[in-house]
Order: structure tokens, then C-alpha cells, then sequence
């Protein structure tokens, strides 16, 4: 009965895959063609008559380089698209807009270097988008313009210079952005201004080093601000301070502080804050003065301020015995006045008497 039971599985997982109209390509469609599998197959060309029943269609690893308009007007079932590590450089206008219940598209490891505003059209619903290590060198208001339910972004290896205001307008239920290794060197308030779902924000690996007093001020709902390997030398309290969260947690470790008074004094007071945590404090390191390269942060914040402490006692000390001493002076000459007075008067008393 086992026997008969195992012939009737592999009859019917044959009949399935003879069924899959890709399998003269080498696709694997198994059982009702739900999952339709043709990655690393070196396909130059998006397949045509991809089973309409197909939820999930695996294409990575190949050689496609384009993505045509409608290229999946007949698979609106798609649930999971997976293009990664293609050679993908152009995506027409309209590729994916008949996905209408996409949840799911990974096109990281491709060679996209912009993205139009039809990139996204009909991609209302999506909520994952891997873009990792490809050749984005910029954002503006156009790159996710149609991505209303999107919730996690992936930007990390890209080439990405600079982000334009409202370039995230449209991602008012983001909770996942990652914008690791890229070559940000500043941020500018409004970059983030419709990020009220944000929940992580990574920026590792970037060359930041001027951040705006407000550019953190939306996010009410971030939990995780990683900042380090960027080129942060010292920080506004007031930047951290507008983050309005309930609990978020903060890694600046492998930036190349300025290790002052002035720096001592923003970290005592962010380290008050019982809303943020500053998880790799700890790990913080000196690159300037030279004297104290490599030397870490908590183990000579308590003497940032004593030369300073010292040369502002010394500047007192100093004021302090120049007024003294020109209010003696002042004494001095005061006497020395009333003295020549004296002797004046009494110099006329005696010319008085002499008549």
C-alpha cells in the first residue's frame, strides 16, 4: 500500500512538472505551478507564459538585463518576484503595474543606477523592496513615488550621494530603512519627514559628518538610529534631543571623535536622557587631539574638562588680581591726593599768618 501510495505522488509530481509550460528551459514548476522556479538557468530574457497560478517566481541568478512593460500582465497572482543578481539596468515604465498583490520584490545585485517614476506603478500593496548593492547614486521625489504600503526598504551598497526632501513622501508605513555603505556625507531636514512609521533607520558606513538639528524630528516611532563608520566628529545635543520616541537606541561607534570638553558635556547630557540609549558608549574612541588617538571615550571623559577647568581659574585668578590691584592703586592715588591736599591747606594757614 506504501508503495502504491509513493508511484501515486511521483506520477502526480511528474504529471505537474510536464504540465509547467518553462520546464523546456529548465524551470521547476512543482505540484499546482504555485512556486515556479528558474534561477540560475543563464536565461538573457525575462520567460513569457510564466503559469498564471504562479505566487512566487524565482529568477535570480541569471542574465537578464531589461525588464519590459507588461512582461507580467498575465501573472496578477504574483505574490513574490525574485530578480537578484541578474544584470538588470533598465526597467521600463509600467513593468511591474499588473502585480497588484505583490508583497515581495528583490532586485539586489543588478546594475540599476536610477529609478523613473513608473518604476513603481501598480506596486500600491508591496511591502518588501531589496535594491541592495546596485548603482543608485541619488533619490528624489520620484524614485518610490506609488510605494503607499511599503515597509521594509533595502538601499545598502548602493552608491546613493544624496537624498532630495520627500523622497520617502510616499512611505507613511516604512518601518525598516536601510541605507548602509553608501556615500551620504550630510542630512538635510525633511529628508525623513514622512517617516512617522519608521521604526529602524541604519546609516552605517556612510560619510556623514553634519547632520540638521531637526532631520530625526519625525520619526516618533524609531527604535534603532545607527550612525556608526560615518565621519561624525562631534554632535549638536539638540539633534538627539528632538528625537520624541519612547525608547531608541542609538550606535555611533567607529566615528572619529573630537575628544573635548564640549563633547564630554553632549554625551553627560544624552546619557541622562532615560529615552535614549547609547548602547555602544562603551566602545567609543578618540581621533583628535593626537595625544589621545585610540584612547577611548569613558575612560577620559571626566579629564576632557580639567584644562579647561584649569585656564578658566587661571583667567578668574588673573581678573581678579588686576581689579585688586587697580583698586589699590586707585586707593593709593587717593591718599597721595588727600596728602598734597593737606599740605596745601596748611601751606596757606602759614601764608596767612606771616601778614
Amino acid at each position: 500500500m506504501k508503495e502504491l501510495v509513493f508511484v501515486l505522488l511521483l506520477v502526480t509530481e511528474a504529471s505537474s512538472r510536464s504540465n509547467c509550460t518553462l520546464s523546456r528551459l529548465g524551470c521547476d514548476c512543482p505540484r499546482d505551478h504555485r512556486f515556479t522556479i528558474c534561477s540560475r538557468l543563464n536565461l538573457t530574457q525575462l520567460p513569457s507564459r510564466v503559469p498564471t497560478s504562479t505566487e512566487l517566481l524565482d529568477l535570480s541568478g541569471n542574465l537578464i538585463s531589461v525588464v519590459p512593460k507588461n512582461i507580467f500582465s498575465t501573472n496578477r497572482k504574483l505574490r513574490v518576484l525574485l530578480l537578484q543578481n541578474n544584470n538588470i539596468s533598465a526597467m521600463e515604465d509600467g513593468s511591474f503595474s499588473q502585480l497588484e498583490f505583490l508583497q515581495k520584490l528583490d532586485l539586489s545585485q543588478n546594475r540599476i543606477s536610477s529609478l523613473t517614476g513608473g518604476f513603481s506603478v501598480g506596486l500600491a500593496f508591496l511591502r518588501e523592496l531589496q535594491l541592495s548593492h546596485n548603482q543608485l547614486s541619488s533619490l528624489d521625489s520620484r524614485s518610490f513615488l506609488h510605494l503607499d504600503g511599503l515597509q521594509r526598504l533595502n538601499l545598502t551598497n548602493n552608491s546613493i550621494q544624496s537624498i532630495q526632501v520627500r523622497s520617502f513622501s510616499s512611505m507613511s508605513s516604512l518601518r525598516q530603512l536601510h541605507l548602509q555603505d553608501n556615500q551620504l556625507t550630510s542630512l538635510r531636514s525633511g529628508t525623513f519627514s514622512m517617516l512617522r512609521s519608521l521604526e529602524v533607520l541604519n546609516l552605517a558606513g556612510n560619510q556623514i559628518s553634519k547632520m540638521e538639528m531637526v532631520v530625526f524630528n519625525p520619526l516618533t516611532s524609531m527604535t534603532l538610529l545607527n550612525l556608526a563608520d560615518n565621519r561624525l566628529s562631534t554632535v549638536n545635543f539638540k539633534t538627539f534631543l528632538s528625537i520624541h520616541t519612547y525608547s531608541t537606541h542609538i550606535l555611533l561607534q567607529g566615528n572619529p571623535w573630537t575628544c573635548d570638553c564640549e563633547l564630554h558635556r553632549v554625551f553627560r547630557k544624552l546619557r541622562s536622557i532615560q529615552r535614549l540609549f547609547l548602547d555602544d558608549y562603551a566602545n567609543l574612541t578618540c581621533a583628535e587631539p593626537p595625544v589621545l588617538l585610540n584612547h577611548l571615550l569613558k575612560d577620559v571623559d571626566s579629564e576632557l574638562c580639567i584644562a579647561e577647568t584649569v585656564t578658566v581659574l587661571i583667567i578668574t585668578i588673573t581678573v581678579v588680581i588686576t581689579v585688586l590691584a587697580a583698586m589699590l592703586m586707585g586707593e593709593r592715588k587717593k591718599k597721595k591726593r588727600r596728602k598734597g591736599m593737606h599740605w596745601t591747606q596748611q601751606g596757606d594757614f602759614s601764608d596767612e599768618s606771616d601778614f
